[in-house]
């Protein structure tokens, strides 16, 4: 049913919980794949930058963000590869989706209150607005 699914993963517990799901949902299809897709935004890029000694370590974080939804993949036995990319968020994400074949998109919600939502707009909402496959939003 869903054999090529996008997660949009950003390390939150909203996003490993949107990672079971979309594990739940890639074990019952053969052949799937899951293409976890975290994107590197230039305010955290920064802050990372400041925050760490090096680059190696910057990468290291990065990659230790990674290993947990790869150890799920990894344990369920579902097939998955990810895709490192720069920018803002949501634009990213739905850029990305909309120029692959993706059966299935899914992401965690942010939990932001109604006013903050009204005002910022969330990641989440702004994949569902503009994504042209169907989109999964788990909180």
């Amino acid at each position: 049913m869903f054999k090529s699914i996008l997660l949009a993963y950003d390390g939150s517990e909203n996003a490993i919980r949107a990672a079971e799901k979309v594990a739940e949902i890639a074990s019952v299809t053969a052949d799937s794949l899951v293409t976890i897709v975290y994107v590197i935004d230039s305010k955290v890029s920064k802050e990372d930058v400041l925050h760490y000694s090096s680059k190696e370590e910057v990468n290291e974080k990065r990659r230790q963000r990674l290993q947990k939804v790869e150890d799920l993949m990894n344990s369920k036995g579902i097939a998955f590869n990810h895709e490192l990319l720069y920018g803002e968020a949501a634009e990213t994400v739905v850029d990305y989706a909309n120029s692959h074949n993706f059966d299935l998109v899914a992401a965690g919600s942010r939990g932001l209150n109604s006013l903050q939502e009204m005002v910022l707009g969330s990641v989440s909402h702004k994949i569902a607005k503009r994504v042209k496959a169907p989109v999964l939003i788990i909180k």
